[in-house]
């Protein structure tokens, strides 16, 4: 089956002219706002180690966010056909970012640890095993240059 191509646009607005543009490095905001047909907006700017707004996204939160949103679908979707019932779940994911001394950078790991919750009658191994498909599915993780590390947690729910 050949594949099939998604296509995903998203606009960013800077924001952040505090009246001279970039005339100089610390004359400008980094404040940015991200938006999609049809959803709401989301404010950025840079980490506060980069002059930017602690009050909003920056793109690394971002990069993670998009890591621990992809795995618990693909997680959610692959429980659902296996047969194991999930009653709740919740990520604590964790992002290490690299920065050389030219200002350059990269991750170096990303760890989600899914805290996962299944209903009495589930299997616990089949639920914690899943985690490894999902990750082996997750479109994100699959495109990243670096490890995406698992550290789940599987508790079953009171009968």
């Amino acid at each position: 089956m050949a594949a099939r191509l998604h296509h995903y646009r998203v606009g960013l607005e800077w924001t952040g002219n505090l009246g001279t543009g970039t005339s100089a490095y610390g004359a400008f905001s980094r404040n940015h706002e991200l938006s999609a047909l049809g959803q709401g907006m989301i404010e950025g700017s840079s980490d506060p180690a980069f002059r930017g707004d602690r009050t909003r996204w920056n793109p690394e939160q971002l990069l993670v966010a998009a890591l621990a949103a992809c795995h618990q679908l693909w997680y959610l979707h692959l429980c659902a056909e296996a047969g194991v019932v999930v009653v709740a779940y919740a990520d604590a994911a964790e992002g290490e970012m690299a920065e050389e001394a030219d200002g350059a950078g990269q991750f170096a790991s990303v760890t989600l640890r899914p805290q996962v919750m299944i209903a009495a009658g589930s299997d616990v191994d089949k639920a914690v095993a899943l985690h490894a498909a999902a990750s082996a599915k997750c479109f994100i993780a699959r495109s990243m240059a670096f490890p995406v590390h698992h550290a789940p947690r599987v508790t079953l729910a009171s009968a």
